[in-house]
């Protein structure tokens, strides 16, 4: 059985893909943390003002992170006031979260700051460039997403 190797790090392009990734996850920490938000609870609170009422494992697979994990940013958000669950659901078991007065306040700063980042990260391509770059990223997911189940698993 033979294993092709990755080869010259250099050369790869899910080592490029990490490297980038990590680096932009590290511009949004530095820049959310005067804001005492985390990059989970900044992507949290930026879906809520796009898709409001979501429930927390929608919420977790939209933000990419665990049903468990997603307790922990929703009640951290929750506990300062950012976002409003109700203490019942109002119908079948998920509570619907929407974003409080403060929370859109806070997201506004949040916001600002992250997408300073990503210009910073995008300056060096042109606005053709940085399109091609979004495309050909949604595509590389899409390839591998494709046969996924919704867990993210491989289907058996």
């Amino acid at each position: 059985m033979s294993q092709e190797a990755v080869g010259d790090l250099r050369a790869s392009v899910g080592y490029a893909l990490k490297h980038a990734a990590v680096a932009l996850r590290s511009g949004m920490d530095a820049v959310l943390r005067p804001l005492d938000l985390t990059t989970s609870q900044y992507s949290c609170l930026e879906v809520l003002a796009q898709r409001p009422g979501l429930s927390n494992a929608e919420l977790a697979r939209a933000t990419f992170v665990t049903r468990q994990a997603m307790n922990g940013v929703l009640r951290g958000l929750q506990e300062r006031g950012l976002v409003t669950r109700p203490a019942a659901a109002p119908h079948g078991r998920a509570l619907p979260t929407e974003l409080t007065a403060a929370g859109c306040e806070h997201l506004r700063a949040a916001s600002a700051a992250v997408r300073a980042v990503e210009r910073r990260m995008l300056a060096p391509l042109d606005e053709a460039q940085q399109r091609r770059l979004r495309d050909d990223l949604a595509a590389c997911a899409a390839a591998l997403t494709a046969n996924q189940d919704p867990d993210g698993g491989e289907p058996s």
